[in-house]
């Protein structure tokens, strides 16, 4: 009776205090909450939170029912930018501190550390092959003593993984090592060509961590033709992902494209962000019945520069009397700045007399400002007292405010947003800023 007394309050503890995932966030107080999450190849399972005390520290606890595989410590948001990976192994406690400067450092943990290690010793080996070419090296003989201990690192490092999560990342990270002494052109040329022969997309444990995106977009930003020009490059090196990555389930080749065009878009290469959609990406989304997304594609062509503005009616005065128009029927400028706003938005009322101000200082015929003010219906009064003060923009009452048909086809969420359209009502810039807006008509002159 006494060790049946002792199991049942044994087992308990057994259960909901197996392991820790615990360390430091620096500097301490900018941190308020980690958030922990299972991965896997399609979606992240929420697992625990933990408080960030005012030292920095935090501890998860995890029960025997936490399973081993690749998980992701939240710190901030948004949670697609502020987090990182860690291997569990379900074996062991981990202990972990965060610098925002200098990132992740595992204390304690034999699979996290061991890849850390691995990273960092075959980072400084291709120093080392860095260094000698650009020194312009002639000692081939010293050349093959680098390769060799490149070589002889990925074999004691996958010998020291065997039999844990970390050998997948370790094996997948295999550099292509020569056998002989090459020059500089064409070993990065072989570095090139060889760069995925180790990476399997059809690998759950890759597919569940940031591995696959991180090797991609290395590729995609990192392998350049001088001969040509940066969307050119980006174009190519996309075909090579593609061809690679295209065994992989329909739901990841969505989730790393997604990234991809998501990234290109955010840089402005609206020509390559259609190019991922137009040849792999729409097919993916129509494959998967994914209509958010098809739509997210096609709103993006459609106010990509150079596309034609998405167009709608306008009223101007004409011979004394207000006449309707399509937007793209006007010729009343060399330029056309459209710009979203709102009565009741802060940012907005100070930022539009500057519009106002900047455009009325430019050659007349220069520039139109067409203003869509985005409201609810209950605001047009004080929409209407506002536009009195901005005579000679062409000004549109949006009703619905952020479920209006002409914000809707320009993908607005947010004011103020700009379009600049030139005479032919084609996009040419969409400036984030008024100094930005500012930049691209100072630039034209």
């Amino acid at each position: 009776m006494k060790r049946l007394i002792f199991l049942t309050f044994l087992l308990p503890s057994i259960l909901w205090s197996q392991h820790t995932i615990k360390g430091v966030f620096s500097p301490p107080g900018d941190y308020d909450v980690a958030l922990l999450y299972k991965a896997t190849p399609t979606v992240s399972k929420y697992i625990s939170n933990a408080e960030i005390k005012e030292d920095g520290s935090f501890v998860f606890k995890l029960d025997s029912t936490v399973a081993k595989g690749i998980y992701r410590l939240v710190y901030a948001i948004p949670q697609e930018d502020y987090n990182f990976d860690i291997i569990y192994n379900g074996k062991e406690d981990i202990e972990v501190n965060f610098n925002s400067e200098t990132g992740v450092d595992f204390v304690k943990s034999v699979e996290n550390k061991l890849v850390a290690s691995y990273t960092n010793s075959m980072s400084k080996v291709t120093q080392s092959i860095a260094n000698y070419f650009s020194q312009m090296g002639k000692d081939t003989m010293a050349l093959k003593a680098i390769f060799k201990t490149q070589r002889e690192a990925q074999l004691n490092f996958e010998k020291a993984a065997k039999g844990t999560i970390a050998l997948e990342f370790i094996k997948a990270n295999k550099p292509f090592i020569p056998n002989k002494a090459l020059n500089v052109e064409t070993y990065i040329k072989q570095l090139e060509y060889h760069y995925f022969d180790h990476v399997d997309f059809t690998n759950k444990t890759l597919q569940s961590s940031s591995f696959l995106q991180e090797r991609m977009l290395n590729y995609v930003f990192g392998t350049t033709d001088k001969t040509k020009d940066d969307a050119e490059n980006y174009r190519t090196n996309i075909d090579v992902v593609w061809d690679k990555m295209k065994v992989a389930p329909p739901k990841v080749k969505r989730i790393l494209l997604v990234d991809l065009w998501q990234q290109m878009a955010d840089l402005g290469h609206d020509s390559v962000a259609n190019y991922i959609s137009d040849n792999y990406l729409m097919d993916i989304a129509v494959e998967l019945n994914d209509q958010d997304l098809v739509h997210t594609l096609i709103l993006y062509k459609d106010t990509s520069i150079g596309s034609e503005a998405p167009d709608f009616d306008v009223k101007i005065k004409e011979n004394g009397n207000l006449i309707t128009k399509k937007m793209s029927d006007l010729k009343l400028s060399k330029n056309y700045i459209l710009v979203f706003w709102s009565s009741t938005c802060s940012h907005c009322l100070a930022e539009i007399p500057q519009l106002f101000e900047f455009v009325k200082a430019l050659e007349p015929g220069q520039v139109k400002v067409i203003a869509i003010g985005l409201e609810d219906k209950a605001d047009r009064p004080k929409w209407e007292k506002a536009i009195l003060k901005l005579p000679n923009f062409i000004h549109v009452y949006g009703e619905g405010k952020w479920d209006n048909e002409i914000g809707d086809s320009y993908g607005v969420t947010a004011t103020p947003t700009y379009f600049i359209l030139n005479k032919k009502k084609e996009i040419v810039d969409k400036p984030l800023t008024f100094e930005d807006l500012k930049g691209f008509f100072e630039s034209v002159d």
